[in-house]
Parts: C-alpha cells; structure tokens; sequence
C-alpha cells in the first residue's frame, strides 16, 4: 500500500503587529519632529501604509500605532488613519524608548495573550529598540523614517544613486541595531511579514 505523503503544516499566523507612527504610517522622513512643524501637513499616509493596515484587518490580527509625540500632535497625524487602529492608552513619557514597556503596554491594550508572533514596525532607531527589549519580531524602515529624514518630495528630487546611497547607509545603521528585517516602506510589508512567519515556522525566535 502506497505511503501517504504527510501535508505541511501551514505558517503559524502573527499575533499582532504595532507600528510607529511619524516615519512609518504617517509623515514620510518624520519632519513633525522638526522646529515649527505643523502636523496636519505631515499627517499624509506613507507607501503601502492603507494598504498593508487593510489586509491585516482582513486577517483579523489586531494593529496598534506607538509614537512619543504629545498627545495633540500623534491624534493629528493620526487623522488619516482607519479609526480600528489602536492609539496607545498610557503616554510614552511615562517610560520612555528604548524601555519596553510602551510596547508591552499596546499589546495589553489589544489584549494580546502571548509575545510569540508579535512584530513592531518602524522607522525610528530608538522605537526598535525598544520592540527588541520587549522581546519582539522587529522590522526597521530605511528610507521613509528618520535616518533618511527626508520629504516626500525631496526623497523623489534626488538621484537613483543618491537614494540608494541614503537607503544603504539607514539599513546599515538599522541593522546594527539587531532588527531581523530592513525594508524601504511598507509597500514592501507582506513580503517581510511572510519571510517573518516563514522564520517562525522553522523554529526561530526573535
């Protein structure tokens, strides 16, 4: 009698993903950041921004976004943004990046039941750190968070090679921070995330 083949398991599915706000979802360069900036002009959503958030509610797996902004200011970037997608409840002031406790803190809100699958999103070096403090799948963003800290306007006016020169210079700098993955926006979400479960699946931990 012929053996039967044994199926693949199918990729464990993520538990949640955070993602920052300035320089991830919102504000291409994170310029809120700079003197006299006002907030409505940056609050614009990024490449693949709507686009990724919609699949992962499809998905069903909750969303939360994190920033250090005051209050007034990440609710105004925010305004673009789906209303499902969870502000943080507590401000970040109270434990400031790198301290984990920002990102603990969302995945409570969420009601999140366990670290494993949980993964931060973002383009700011001291936010990532703390998503690797807390222990989470990490993805850094090179060339719309602050490392490259460019306009949209001002990434496009440059050269391909000044670009790929800026992009370089972000992923290095990202990596050395010990993310897993470096992507340039979250157009190119998926693709990581599904390197990320693929990962996972074969018994690696964050």
């Amino acid at each position: 009698m012929p053996r039967a083949e044994a199926l693949p398991l199918p990729a464990p599915s993520l538990t949640a993903v955070l993602f920052g706000l300035s320089g991830c979802l919102v504000d291409f360069g994170a310029r809120v950041r700079q003197p006299g900036a006002a907030p409505a002009e940056h609050a614009q959503p990024t490449p693949g921004a709507l686009d990724s958030l919609h699949r992962l509610q499809l998905q069903k797996i909750p969303c939360a976004w994190l920033d250090e902004l005051p209050p007034a200011v990440s609710h105004a970037l925010a305004a673009s943004l789906p209303g499902w997608i969870k502000p943080p409840q507590l401000p970040a002031t109270n434990y400031p990046w790198p301290a984990p406790h920002a990102c603990w803190q969302a995945l409570m809100a969420l009601n999140v039941q366990q670290l494993d699958g949980c993964v931060l999103v973002s383009g700011e070096p001291r936010l990532l750190q703390s998503g690797l403090n807390a222990g989470l799948w990490t993805i850094g963003l090179a060339s719309c968070g602050s490392l490259c800290g460019l306009t949209p306007g001002e990434w496009q006016a440059l050269s391909q090679q000044e670009r790929e020169t800026r992009r370089a210079k972000a992923t290095v700098q990202l990596f050395s921070l010990g993310v897993h993955s470096v992507i340039d926006h979250l157009g190119e979400l998926d693709t990581c995330l599904a390197d990320i479960n693929l990962r996972r699946f074969k018994g690696e931990k964050p």
